[in-house]
């Protein structure tokens, strides 16, 4: 496109904002209408840079709620290894696909929590 000069790609670029979205068609990206700046034509760098800033800030909050799930079912996992002494492993591995809000609902009965029968009881 560019015939080996790569400078042009630092280049501010303007395309027609229907160019742009027929590109997100094409490329299935999820573009938003707040992504595009308004007008008939789209600074292509800006643009861009806004998706990924976008991109990048949703895929912080995904790895930040699942580091939470994860340092949730560590903290339970020991809290009952305390309470009951073992774990089986078929608990072990539900513990680990349960939801964040069960896990809520566990810890908050760990004290009435005197088998992993109970543990069970909750989780259903």
């Amino acid at each position: 496109m560019l015939k080996g000069d790569y400078e042009g790609l630092r280049k501010n670029r303007m395309i027609c904002a229907e160019s742009f979205k027929m590109a997100a068609i094409f490329t299935h990206t999820d573009i938003k209408e707040e992504d595009l700046l308004g007008g008939d034509e789209i600074n292509m760098c800006v643009a861009m840079n806004q998706l990924f800033q976008r991109m990048r800030n949703e895929g912080e909050s995904i790895g930040i709620e699942k580091g939470r799930q994860e340092e949730k079912q560590s903290a339970l996992k020991e809290l009952l290894k305390v309470k009951l002494g073992t774990l089986s492993s078929p608990l072990e591995k539900q513990l680990t696909e349960t939801s964040l809000e069960k896990l809520n609902e566990l810890t908050l009965n760990i004290f009435n929590i005197n088998s992993e029968e109970d543990v069970l009881n909750l989780m259903n």
